[in-house]
C-alpha cells in the first residue's frame, strides 16, 4: 500500500526545504518501511544543501533518526512491524570485506561516496508531484515515512525514548566511537578536539570515558566552552585569541604535542592543524568531519615520516547493526548522557529554522 505523507523535499541546492505531500511506496524484498518519530539535524545534511557534499536533486535528506517499523518486505527477518528502530546510514550487510574484517565498518552497501541516491535495485521509493525523489545515504529521515534496506536498520530497546536515541543514529555514535574505536584513546593520555558541535562534544565524552587525563577543546565560538567542560573538557581554547597557528599553541601547552587529536569540522586547514598538533612521533590524528567535495589537502610529508598516524572514521568505526542496539542499552543504563547534545526541539515543519540555528552555531 502506498502511503501519502509529509516530507521536507530539497528541490535544488542553496534553497530552503519545501514541506510537500509525498508518496512512499511499500517496501520491496529485504526492505523496511519506517514511521519516523524523531530526527536530528546534522552538518552533513547541510553540506548537501551548500554543495560541499554532492548528491542528486530533488532529494529527501536526513540520516539521524529513530522510528517504528510500519511494514516489512518479503524475506525480512531482523525486524517486524511495531519494533522501535534506528535507520543506519552505514549499513551492515555481514558479507562484504569490511563487514567480515574486525577492523572495518564501512559496508560496501553504503551510498556514501557513490551518491546515486537510489535503493539497491536502482529505483526510488519516493514520488512527489509525479517526480521521483532521491534517497539520501540509504536513510532519508526528513519525512514521516521512509523505506530502508534491511541491512540499514537496527532494532532497539522498546523502552528507549526515540527523541533522545535518534542521536545514536549519527552524531553521538560518530564522535564517541572516533575516540573509543578509531583512536582507541588510552587512560592518562592527552587529547585535542577541534570543533564542539554535537559530534565534537561526543568525542569529548568518548575521551573522558576512555580515561584521558587532559582533553583540550578547540573552537572559534567560545559560547560552546561551558558545555564542553560539563562533558569532560579540561581546557578550552579559541584560536582567535592567539597570534600564532593553533597547532603551535597546542604543542607548547602539552610539551610536545597531544597523543590524540580529532578534527570534527570538515575543513582542510583544521585537518592539517590537528595532524600537526599531535606528537611528532607517536601522535594519532583522526578526521571525523566530512571533507568538502573537490578540495585537496597539501601538507609537508615530514609530518607523517616522523611517525604520526593520520586516519579517518565513519560512524565512529562501529559495525552499525551490532553496535547501535548496544549503545542504546548503554544509554538506558546511564553509561552516557544525550540531553546536553539537544539544544532545541522543534516541530518538524520548522526544519528551515532548525538549519538556521545550526548555521549560527546555536
Amino acid at each position: 500500500q502506498v502511503i501519502k505523507c509529509k516530507a521536507a523535499v530539497l528541490w535544488e541546492a542553496n534553497k530552503p526545504f519545501s514541506i510537500e505531500e509525498v508518496e512512499v511506496a511499500p517496501p520491496k524484498e529485504h526492505e523496511v518501511r519506517i514511521k519516523i518519530m524523531a530526527t536530528g539535524i546534522c552538518r552533513s545534511d547541510d553540506h548537501v544543501i551548500t554543495g560541499a557534499m554532492v548528491m542528486p536533486f530533488p532529494i529527501i535528506l536526513g540520516h539521524e533518526a529513530a522510528g517504528v517499523v510500519e511494514s516489512v518486505g518479503q524475506g525480512v527477518t531482523s525486524v517486524k512491524p511495531g519494533d522501535k528502530v534506528v535507520p543506519l546510514f552505514v549499513p551492515q550487510c555481514g558479507e562484504c570485506k569490511s563487514c567480515l574484517n574486525t577492523k572495518g565498518n564501512l559496508c560496501h552497501k553504503t551510498d556514501l561516496g557513490t551518491s546515486h541516491g537510489l535503493m539497491s535495485d536502482g529505483t526510488t521509493r519516493f514520488t512527489c508531484k509525479g517526480k521521483a525523489i532521491h534517497h539520501f545515504v540509504g536513510t532519508s529521515t526528513f519525512t514521516e515515512y521512509t523505506v530502508v534496506h534491511e541491512s540499514a536498520v537496527a532494532k532497539i530497546d522498546s523502552a528507549a525514548p526515540l527523541e533522545k536515541v535518534c542521536l545514536i543514529g549519527c552524531g553521538f555514535s560518530t564522535g564517541y566511537g572516533a575516540a573509543l574505536q578509531t583512536a582507541k584513546v588510552e587512560p592518562g593520555s592527552t587529547c585535542a578536539v577541534f570543533g564542539l558541535g554535537g559530534v565534537g562534544l561526543s568525542v569529548v565524552m568518548g575521551c573522558k570515558v576512555a580515561g584521558a587525563a587532559r582533553i583540550i577543546a578547540v573552537d572559534i565560538n567560545s559560547n560552546k566552552f561551558a558545555k564542553a567542560k560539563e562533558l569532560g573538557a579540561t581546557d578550552c581554547i579559541n584560536p582567535k585569541d592567539f597570534n600564532k597557528p593553533i597547532q603551535e599553541v597546542l604543542v607548547e601547552m602539552t610539551g610536545g604535542g597531544v597523543d590524540y587529536s580529532f578534527e570534527v569540522i570538515g575543513r582542510m586547514d583544521t585537518m592539517t592543524a590537528a595532524l600537526a598538533c599531535c606528537h611528532y612521533n607517536y601522535g594519532v590524528s583522526v578526521i571525523v568531519g566530512v571533507p568538502p567535495a573537490a578540495q585537496k589537502i597539501t601538507f609537508d610529508p615530514m609530518l607523517l615520516f616522523t611517525g604520526r598516524t593520520w586516519k579517518g572514521s565513519v560512524f565512529g568505526g562501529w559495525k552499525s547493526k551490532d553496535a547501535v542496539p548496544k549503545l542504546v542499552a548503554d544509554y538506558m543504563n546511564k553509561k552516557f548522557v544525550l540531553d546536553p547534545l539537544i539544544t532545541h526541539t522543534l516541530p518538524w515543519t520548522k526544519i528551515n529554522e532548525g538549519f538556521d540555528l545550526l548555521r549560527t552555531g546555536e
